[in-house]
């Protein structure tokens, strides 16, 4: 009962983001929903706001991904990988993108990010039909929409306006989740963030696809979660475990599938892998087990479809953390992704 309540009451959220048409006709066609008018305007973002001046934006955004992903499909779920690290250490800016000493971009935590390139080629390429009008963070915002697409995934609105920023430095890349935390200190840094336990765990089914290495995830093949433990904690299936062990074995530079069952699909198989302990991640396993996120985890298994809507709404509350926009004289229109205009000229 309390599966199919919970059911009900994601339904009624799921219209805090929207689906409609894109800007080109090769976007896929989708029944619209409503945003709330305070996520547009408070900071001055709109659907409309390159349609004067860079109508072909999309379109652009559109053709260079599909190239991209085309010669390497880990890339689309390193653009989500790469547009959460952004907006959760100091809100989506493009802080991550620049690249010079002691920039997030070049923290430890940030080392297995990927996708750096994409976003490069794609702002070249609007920068010969729309020179200093796009902003790299609206660019990144925009890509991971349509690498989500392009994996199965939802489409979802994006509204644009956003700036990029100045400054970037390495310590706030420690701000970012590591798959360590309690669930506790999860929701203590989401709710800090604008987001809440809802948009922990739809988030939290990105790992539906995308890899870790095996480094990552020694700590969850051999110590329980206090590091006292020869034995995971939270638990993994014990076939699972076996299968991980060998394949890990010595810390090797392989990469494991977040997703064991389905890991190049966008589907909610990521959260009936919980209910058998087949989380990868601790903070993953631990959603089903911690009784204020086990709940919504198990309407997501009872009710697939309500994966993919919700999906669209927090990825859009995501897009919308502490953005620079409008008149705001700490953000700035890069030309260059990589480092801030003064450097450029």
């Amino acid at each position: 009962m309390k599966s199919s309540v919970l059911s009900l009451f994601l339904l009624s959220i799921i219209c805090t983001t929207s689906c409609g048409h894109g800007e080109e006709d090769s976007f896929p066609t989708f029944p619209a929903l409503p945003i709330p008018e305070t996520l547009l305007f408070d900071n001055l973002l709109s659907f409309d706001y390159y349609h004067q001046r860079c109508p072909q934006l999309e379109q652009i955004i559109h053709t260079k991904l599909k190239q991209w992903v085309a010669k390497d499909h880990t890339l689309a779920a390193s653009l989500l990988r790469l547009h959460f690290h952004d907006c959760f250490a100091t809100g989506c800016d493009a802080s991550i993108l620049l690249n010079h000493e002691g920039s997030e971009r070049r923290a430890e935590a940030s080392k297995t990010l990927r996708g750096f390139q994409v976003i490069d080629d794609i702002k070249a390429e609007v920068e010969k039909s729309c020179p200093a009008i796009v902003s790299c963070t609206d660019i990144l915002t925009a890509a991971t929409r349509d690498a989500t697409v392009l994996l199965g995934g939802p489409y979802w609105r994006v509204p644009y306006g956003r700036k990029d920023s100045r400054i970037s430095n390495a310590k706030d890349a420690e701000m970012v989740p590591s798959g360590r935390e309690s669930i506790t200190t999860l929701l203590e840094l989401f709710q800090s963030r604008g987001l809440n336990f809802i948009d922990l765990v739809v988030l939290s089914g990105a790992h539906t696809i995308g890899r870790t290495s095996c480094g990552a995830i020694q700590h969850r093949l051999y110590q329980g979660l206090n590091g006292t433990s020869s034995m995971p904690n939270p638990p993994l299936d014990d076939h699972y475990l076996d299968f991980l062990q060998r394949k890990c074995r010595c810390a090797s530079g392989d990469y494991v599938d977040l997703d064991a069952t389905t890991p190049t699909t966008f589907d909610s198989q990521f959260y009936a892998n919980l209910q058998k302990n087949m989380g990868l991640l601790s903070t993953d396993q631990m959603l089903y087990s911690d009784p204020r996120t086990s709940p919504i985890v198990n309407s997501l298994i009872g009710t697939p479809s309500l994966f993919i809507h919700q999906f669209s709404a927090s990825m859009v509350r995501l897009a919308n953390i502490q953005v620079l926009s409008g008149l705001d004289e700490a953000g700035e229109i890069r030309t260059n992704c990589n480092f801030v205009n003064s450097y450029n000229n």
